[in-house]
């Protein structure tokens, strides 16, 4: 074939390739030749009129023409420049970090997460465990000693030794002494930093053995049984405690016998309680103690509490180390359904550290997906150049001539040992953590750390092309701060320091716009004495005279009684004056104990309704001044920026 015809074939091809992707999504107008797609105005016309989007021909036009005049102002701001200022683009990067933290967290990492602590806390399950203590933290050597150590009890385990016996014999948990290993049923969530526990154990059967790493240390976990979870009781008590001899002992159980006789015979749960109970606290509340779920409380009250068939349902006394208790069932609270279980959970695995043994999970798909490969050879050699006294303290620097040996690569792109170097000063703190460490120990976890960061940061990258939405929200907030800083520059900056067209456009167009209702002068008086006679004459007198002849009369030199304070009152804008509105009138004296002053109120003058001048009004003034500099610039920006509309692919999103 021809290379000619060919080329022709291959040219028609793409061509029709990307007619059939621009009918898919075609673009609905241009500024400035940057096109607009009808995904796009649809996106923003949903998302922002919501219940309202019924996409009628003059819903949709309307919109148009709000967005048509958002994208000529951005279009402006870029062409400004304004989206390479230092400050927008920190902003922006921010907001990009922020999002995508959502999207490769939220999306990723806490949605399984939440939906399998769920399913975990659906039942509980029954644990024995022999525990070897080992920090988190702890030297690699001293970590493989202590998993060894439990995984050689697994194997004396499988070879015949009781469970409990070597429990009760070798677990650094001091209550196996009295246990034998036991703890009972527990259910999730298991405390922060046993999410590995957990996991193992509701993955589990009964009877199986299973050695897991905690904060704490390893654990050798035996699984005993599986039931449905209890969820949460709501109970009150009535408390009798133990004495210091075994008489007294003797005579409490005695009182909770009877008790317990009383309520059987009618006595009021209410009354008995306030008059016997030892539970201070809970004593005035009927012994209230609210809702509780497995391992809250001593295991005989939790059994006892759980084994209440019905609401207001009562035990019999029951022992624990701190006394007797009479327990009332008031409600019983099963598991919630997830839908309303996972706003709570979710935000509880978000404070868990279990979110990052999932993270984990996740950067090893994002490595696996993306091509990921290590060079362990060029790490060694680096590392063997480095010395502890430099390394694991503040003078180590990085090395001057920015080695571009490569110590791994995502796809295409390599990271080398400069980029490592940057890193390793990034995180000085956790590199001067190592003194005390083997120095390879410390690099490997540095290293560790930076391919993690590398890996997430690589996957952010690549976030717009994986999730449409991320991209139309990092375009919402990249045009929404440009609009704001194009149009800070252009009308409000502009409004409020052009002080001559401010002074303009409100001589010609609001000058009578803005109005004052009637008003009144007035004149609060304020005596330095609540004397009865003394403000008796004062008001006797101001209500004849104007206030400077007051003033005169009642002010002596030495001795300044008096005092007037000019104020101006709105109609229907005010308390002080109540229905008083002429001239002449005086309010009620008000006099007061602590300070032994009085005042009152004279109103001097009714004034008409007037204008506002633009100091009265100078806010909503400036407000229209925008609005009318805002048209102007839109104009400005239409004749700028010529906007091509294509009425055939707006119709076709006319619902009719």
């Amino acid at each position: 074939m021809p290379r000619l015809f060919k080329n022709t074939i291959t040219a028609a091809l793409l061509l029709v390739a990307s007619f059939a992707f621009a009918q898919n999504d075609p673009v609905l107008f241009t500024v400035k030749d940057n096109p607009v797609t009808v995904s796009e105005f649809k996106y923003i016309y949903s998302k922002t009129n919501q219940d309202k989007a019924d996409f009628s021909e003059q819903s949709l036009r309307d919109y148009l023409d709000l967005y048509v005049k958002f994208k000529l102002k951005v279009q402006k701001a870029r062409d400004m420049e304004l989206d390479t200022a230092p400050s927008l683009r920190s902003e922006l990067d921010g907001y990009r970090r922020t999002l995508a933290n959502s999207y490769l967290i939220d999306k990723e990492v806490t949605d399984k997460l939440v939906r399998e602590t769920y399913d975990h806390t659906l039942q509980d399950v029954d644990i024995s465990h022999i525990f070897v203590a080992c920090d988190r933290n702890a030297p690699a050597a001293d970590t493989l000693i202590a998993y060894n150590r439990a995984m050689n009890w697994m194997k004396t385990v499988k070879g015949g030794v009781a469970f409990e016996k070597l429990a009760a014999d070798s677990s650094e948990d001091k209550s196996a002494k009295d246990n034998h290993g036991n703890l009972g049923f527990v259910t999730a969530m298991l405390p922060d930093g046993y999410y590995l526990m957990e996991k193992a154990i509701y993955s589990a059967k009964p009877g199986e053995m299973r050695v897991v790493r905690s904060y704490s240390g390893y654990h050798l976990v035996k699984i005993n049984a599986f039931r449905p979870a209890r969820g949460e009781v709501e109970v009150a008590q009535i408390l009798l405690r133990k004495g210091e001899s075994e008489e007294q002992n003797a005579a409490q159980r005695m009182r909770a016998d009877s008790a317990y006789q009383a309520l059987k015979n009618g006595a009021k749960w209410d009354d008995l309680c306030a008059a016997i109970s030892e539970d201070k606290m809970s004593a005035p509340k009927g012994g209230y103690l609210g809702f509780f779920g497995i391992n809250r409380y001593q295991r005989s009250f939790e059994e006892a509490a759980f084994a209440l068939e019905k609401d207001g349902d009562f035990s019999p006394p029951v022992e624990t180390s701190i006394g007797w208790h009479i327990i009332q069932r008031k409600s019983r609270r099963p598991i919630a359904a997830f839908d309303v279980a996972k706003r709570a959970l979710t935000e509880r695995v978000k404070r868990d550290s279990r979110s990052e043994v999932a993270k984990q999970s996740m950067i090893e798909r994002i490595k696996k997906e993306n091509k990921f490969k290590e060079f362990p050879k060029a790490l060694d050699e680096w590392s063997d150049k480095q010395t502890d006294s430099i390394f694991l303290t503040f003078k180590w620097k990085p090395d001057s001539l920015k080695s571009q040996t490569p110590l791994m690569r995502f796809n295409d792109k390599n990271y080398t040992v400069a980029d490592f170097e940057d890193y390793c000063a990034r995180a000085g703190r956790d590199r001067m953590r190592g003194a005390g460490y083997p120095l390879e120990e410390t690099v490997q976890r540095l290293y560790k750390n930076w391919s993690d960061e590398t890996a997430m940061i690589y996957e952010e990258s690549q976030l717009d092309k994986k999730y449409p939405e991320f991209k139309s929200l990092m375009r919402e907030y990249e045009e929404g701060i440009l609009l704001f800083e194009a149009l800070k520059q252009n009308v409000w900056d502009k409004a409020n320091t052009d002080t001559v067209g401010l002074q303009k456009y409100f001589d010609v167009n609001l000058s009578q716009k803005y109005k004052w209702d009637e008003r009144a002068r007035a004149n609060i008086y304020t005596l330095k004495t609540d004397d009865p006679k003394v403000l008796a004459s004062v008001r006797e007198y101001a209500a004849k005279n104007p206030a400077a002849k007051v003033l005169d009369k009642f002010n002596k030199k030495d001795n300044e009684t008096l005092t007037v304070m000019e104020r101006i009152y709105e109609k229907g804008k005010n308390k002080e004056l109540g229905n008083l509105w002429k001239a002449g009138d005086l309010t009620d004296a008000k006099t007061d104990a602590n300070t032994k002053t009085a005042s009152f109120i004279k109103i001097e003058e009714i004034i008409p309704p007037t204008p506002k001048t633009l100091s009265e009004a100078r806010g909503y003034a400036v407000a229209d001044y925008q609005d009318y500099l805002e048209k102007q610039w839109i104009e400005e920006l239409r004749r700028e920026y010529p906007v091509k509309v294509n009425e055939e692919v707006l119709k076709t999103l006319i619902k009719k």
